[in-house]
């Protein structure tokens, strides 16, 4: 059943064309472009080296948060997950089928990125369990995050809602543009947001060749722990 269920949930994301435009494409164009044009200084670091990691972490954003949580939203709007509550498919095989839905994704998306950059001239460098852990760490919390606001929040409340923090996190996440470039004090708080936690972890292991972040962990498990209790707790079936 969990494996029947999750191949469906791959075939709808697949087949859902704005959706893929926002998982796949939209990253690969970004490390493109961002590489070819120097819009902006990435300091110590060669373009395409503090790039990968960046995109990497939009990756899982995309996937994890707006991705799940605008197709969940109009699932929930639609009367699916409704119908799905009660028929005999229980209900933490369902999540559990969108969880496997979001890694297998993002294991896709890895492989485009990495791809990319590595055509592009990136050598990473690193622990890639380091790598792994901060994915996965990284998808608990934007999943989380996801799933409550697709719980709580109409619809259309969600589409708006979770495209504005994506462009938000896309600027301010440290994703494409360096954290230093901000304000002390506004760095401080970015880099405790998942996007800054996650971006600065990937690019300490893949850039600077680190172990594994245990800071930038602890901030994507933080996050983890509040989103996914806070999602079971207030989500709304209906």
């Amino acid at each position: 059943m969990l494996l029947a269920q999750t191949l469906f949930e791959v075939r709808l994301l697949l087949r859902n064309g704005e959706q893929l435009l926002l998982t796949a494409a939209i990253p690969v164009v970004l490390l493109w472009l961002l590489t070819a044009a120097p819009v902006f200084d990435t300091g110590d670091y060669e373009r395409v080296d503090f790039l990968v990691p960046g995109i990497l972490a939009l990756c899982v954003m995309s996937t994890a948060f707006t991705s799940l949580a605008i197709s969940t939203g109009y699932e929930r709007r639609y009367g699916a997950l409704k119908r799905l509550a009660v028929s005999p498919l229980p209900r933490w095989t369902l999540l559990l089928a969108k969880a496997l839905t979001v890694l297998v994704i993002e294991a896709f998306q890895v492989v485009l990125v990495g791809g990319l950059g590595l055509a592009l001239g990136w050598r990473p460098s690193g622990s890639p369990l380091a790598v792994a852990v901060l994915l996965v760490a990284g998808t608990l919390a934007f999943a989380g995050l996801g799933l409550l606001m697709a719980g709580t929040l109409r619809a259309e409340a969600t589409l708006a809602a979770a495209n504005l923090v994506y462009l938000l996190l896309l600027v301010l996440g440290g994703v494409v543009i360096p954290l230093s470039g901000f304000p002390s004090g506004l760095r401080t708080v970015l880099e405790l947001t998942p996007a800054g936690a996650l971006a600065d972890g990937l690019r300490s292991v893949l850039a600077d060749g680190a172990g594994l972040p245990w800071g930038s962990v602890a901030v994507l498990a933080a996050w983890a722990l509040a989103g996914l209790t806070a999602a079971a707790r207030w989500f709304r079936w209906e």
